[in-house]
């Protein structure tokens, strides 16, 4: 079984990726009080879901190029910096193109450091980084609980939720000050030896020579790669990604469409079908974040011990039930834990998705990390703004009747992933499952 055995780098990209979680799982109950100051519809505030769209491809697209030039651990903290200015912008303006924009650039520098932590944790760690990557977005839901909080407590006292974004920044200025007194440098390269690692529970081939896991369907797709002399890998073969990674890529679009949905539109079903008021139906969202954060913690030890796809499935019912307690609730507190157990379910679909996409990536790793934020957008993009359309019409209630939708396409794909990654057992090629 892999050993998880955290340093100062570990930490220090922990923290950043909570940086991140902080304004994700807060700007969801600001969309409901956006709306209201904006005076729109659902569907004209879930465009702002689209700018988070848009800033992801955009993040995505960047962190490639910025990963080569700089190194991943300055184009890590290239995407902080970024997020705090954009941050500080969706402050200050007030006009909905505006604010638009303003997330925009929020998410473009976002998926920057989402990309950059999974990169190195994936080279830092190896077989143990379905482990580290799931623990790395705990500390992002760990810190989204606090977020939703502080909107709740600075909107009942009639402050706003403005507030909550002067919190990130001085955040974000408080963790780079860390990193230079503790002198915690985030490396630029990656080892070959890290590239050639696969995540626990996937058969890789067992080779003398580096070779990228062969996760997909048809080993073909998949050739072996030596590393570069200074240290990255052989650009022909970034360029192939396997089947295996594009199953895990739409899996990640269709389970980030349920994790959006919930963070943007869950305090509209708490004030309309719950009776919560605004603050309260606010800092209630923290519920969902609560319940990741736990299942989160909880499941990087399952991680170390499990196959990832059975967890997945295990994961996916889990949120299932959690949202059939939240939705046909009546009252508040019912609501509200039907919420942790959905959160409970949620807290290991990206992280675990993830894992498998990067370790199927091999020595293209930058690469499948930008293509991945791509994922992410087209969930942002798509999905809550259909929900925000259905609910002009329908009401908020009945249209999250399309997330049970997104969870039973997530099953399918998750079960399609699981025959992909067992296919290259059948290959005459020697093979040793990773332990």
């Amino acid at each position: 079984m892999p050993h998880l055995s955290r340093d100062k780098t570990t930490w220090l990209t922990y923290a950043q990726l909570g940086l991140w979680g902080f304004f994700l799982y807060g700007f969801g109950p600001v969309v409901p009080l956006l709306r209201d100051e904006q005076g729109t519809s659902a569907a004209v505030a879930g465009l702002h879901s689209t700018g988070i769209a848009v800033g992801a491809i955009l993040g995505g697209a960047l962190f490639a190029p910025a990963a080569r030039r700089l190194g991943r651990g300055p184009a890590t903290w290239l995407g902080l910096a970024g997020v705090a200015v954009g941050v500080t912008a969706l402050g200050l303006l007030r006009p909905l193109p505006a604010t638009i924009a303003a997330v925009a650039v929020i998410a473009t520098f976002g998926m920057m450091v989402i990309s950059g932590v999974s990169v190195l944790l994936t080279a830092h760690y190896g077989p143990a980084a379905p482990a580290a990557l799931t623990e790395a977005n705990a500390v992002g839901a760990g810190m989204g609980i606090l977020a939703p909080l502080v909107i709740g407590l600075t909107v009942n006292a009639n402050l706003g939720w403005r507030p909550v974004l002067a919190v990130e920044v001085g955040l974000i200025a408080l963790v780079a000050l860390a990193a230079l007194t503790f002198r915690v440098r985030l490396p630029k390269g990656t080892p070959a030896a890290a590239a050639a690692a696969g995540p626990v529970g996937v058969t890789t081939p067992a080779a003398a020579d580096p070779v990228v896991p062969s996760l997909a369907a048809d080993p073909a797709l998949v050739a072996p790669a030596p590393a570069a002399p200074d240290g990255r890998a052989d650009d022909r073969a970034a360029h192939r990604l396997p089947r295996a990674y594009w199953i895990a890529w739409v899996l990640m679009s269709v389970t980030g469409s349920i994790e959006v949905c919930l963070s943007l539109w869950t305090a509209d079903v708490l004030r309309t079908h719950a009776g919560l008021g605004a603050g309260g139906a606010s800092a209630a969202v923290a519920a969902i974040v609560c319940g990741m954060f736990v299942g989160r913690v909880v499941g990087g030890r399952f991680a170390l011990r499990w196959p990832p796809v059975p967890l997945l499935l295990a994961a996916l019912t889990v949120s299932l039930v959690g949202f059939l307690v939240f939705w046909s609730a009546p009252v508040g507190w019912l609501a509200v834990t039907g919420l942790i157990v959905l959160g409970l379910g949620n807290a290991l679909h990206y992280p675990l998705a993830l894992s498998i996409a990067l370790a199927a990536a091999g020595p293209g790793a930058d690469k499948a990390a930008g293509w991945s934020s791509y994922s992410m957008g087209v969930g942002f993009g798509i999905a809550p703004v259909a929900l925000g359309w259905v609910a002009d019409g329908i009401g908020p209630h009945l249209a999250f009747l399309l997330l049970p939708g997104f969870i039973a396409a997530a099953v399918l794909l998750t079960l399609r992933l699981g025959r992909a990654l067992r296919a290259p057992a059948a290959t005459p090629q020697p093979l040793a499952a990773a332990s």
